[in-house]
């Protein structure tokens, strides 16, 4: 599962979109570089019911910002993207590729 796809998964089971979980995350003090993935993690898990994998994208999101790795991009590898930037705002205000 790609990247992009495990944030539109989230935003499917919370009704939040990626930036708007981003933005909570900051309000809550987990982008300071002290707080470890599991806290994070927890937080998901109890608030989102999200699983490990999904919520380490949203770490991911969170502590580096929407930048992927290129590798990632037109490979064929599992977290294969279209693009080294996520899209956060929502899948409906997607530009069409």
């Amino acid at each position: 599962m790609s990247f992009q796809a495990y944030l539109d998964a989230i935003e499917d089971k919370t009704g939040l979109t990626p930036r708007q979980l981003v933005e909570i995350a900051e309000s809550k003090g987990f982008k300071d570089p002290a707080v470890k993935a599991g806290a994070i993690l927890e937080w998901l898990k109890t608030d989102y019911d999200l699983g490990r994998g999904h919520g380490m994208a949203l770490v991911h999101v969170i502590k580096k910002g929407p930048q992927i790795d290129s590798k990632h991009v037109g490979s064929d590898g599992t977290h294969r993207d279209e693009s080294d930037t996520l899209w956060l705002d929502g899948k409906a205000s997607k530009p069409n590729p």
